[in-house]
């Protein structure tokens, strides 16, 4: 048998549905169909096969203009794949349904997916998630739902947690112990004040840890002002792989509800998770590794899904002290003996959820 996953969504949205890929892999020969911005991290996912790309004008923050030579491209690869059935993953916010149209025309016979919008003649397993039991469901857990729904349960043996196959070895010159603190995110909202990374890595730093700051291409300027004279600046020095590689290495990862969290818990390392609740953390926090949760979770941006943040002054994270930051580190990963600490106000700290 033969499957297509569907995830068109980005890096960080592409891991989360790791574990039901797994599921699909159990039982079939699966291969991902991925947006420009998730293929990287599809190719991580233990259990693909091969991995298409197709840029979809009805999701993204930048949304690819309608392209019929696009469409029809993609109609055809599927088509000259001969796809058993599809599985058509997604956020609780968004439908399947355009790309469940496409499937249809490339001759997908049976296609799944979790819809609330009434799907026609569209799907055949149409999973429903809003104003159920399992509403507030984690979103790696929700989409191993709905693989289950399709006839894919979990296979005997998995836990479930997220994985990804990591060949890249991390750069050299790293210390033999660091934390790592990624400052940006893909969505401004959901991510620190460039100040206040900066002071949580001096923190930290005085705290007697090595620090590692990563970022992409577009994110050195963000990372040298984050890293300072005494960090590891890695922005815009790796790819995904090579990411992955320097996370697994972490004794914990400081970092905002963007697609390196994701990755870190994909690679085992605890995380400080600076979350802001424009998305329910219930849904997107760290998944499956131990993790710190902080921020205002009742913040007057709660659920919004603003890109930009709608408070003035960003209150959310901004309440979030760097002696609280290291409190957390610590918590998740206790520093070495002998290490010169600065004395922290646990206190103080606010209280974090760990899996």
């Amino acid at each position: 048998m033969r499957v297509l996953a569907a995830r068109l969504d980005n890096d960080g949205d592409v891991l989360l549905t790791g574990p039901a890929v797994r599921a699909l892999a159990a039982r079939a020969s699966v291969d991902v169909l991925a947006s420009p911005a998730g293929a990287g991290a599809a190719r991580l996912l233990p259990g693909v096969d091969e991995v298409l790309v197709f840029d979809p004008p009805w999701s993204g923050f930048s949304p690819a203009a309608v392209d019929p030579a696009a469409v029809q491209d993609l109609v055809s690869a599927v088509r000259e794949r001969g796809y058993d059935e599809a599985v058509v993953f997604t956020s609780f916010h968004q439908s399947p349904l355009p790309l469940a149209l496409l499937l249809r025309l490339a001759g997908v016979a049976r296609i799944s997916a979790t819809s609330e919008d009434y799907p026609g003649s569209l799907l055949d397993v149409r999973h429903r998630r809003e104003g159920g039991p399992r509403a507030d469901a984690h979103e790696a857990e929700a989409a191993l739902e709905l693989a289950a729904a399709a006839g894919f349960p979990v296979p005997a043996g998995d836990d479930g947690r997220l994985r990804v196959l990591t060949t890249a070895p991390p750069p050299p010159g790293l210390p033999a112990s660091y934390v790592v603190v990624h400052p940006g995110a893909s969505v401004p909202a959901r991510a620190p004040l460039p100040e206040q990374a900066a002071g949580i890595v001096e923190a930290l730093r005085h705290a007697g840890r090595d620090v590692v700051v990563t970022g992409g291409p577009g994110e050195r300027r963000l990372t040298a002002a984050v890293a300072g004279h005494g960090a590891v600046d890695l922005g815009g020095r790796t790819d995904l792989p090579g990411l992955a590689a320097v996370l697994a290495a972490a004794d914990a990862v400081v970092v905002g509800n963007t697609g390196p969290a994701h990755l870190a818990a994909a690679v085992g390392t605890p995380v400080v998770s600076l979350f802001a609740p424009v998305v329910p953390a219930a849904r997107w926090a760290p998944h499956g590794v131990p993790h710190v949760l902080l921020g205002d979770q009742s913040a007057a941006c709660r659920g919004s899904r603003a890109r930009e943040c709608p408070v003035p002054g960003h209150p959310c994270l901004a309440g979030v002290g760097a002696r609280e930051v290291v409190a957390a580190v610590e918590a998740l990963a206790p520093a070495v003996p002998g290490a010169v600490v600065e004395e922290v106000d646990r206190e103080n700290a606010p209280a974090g959820g760990t899996l």
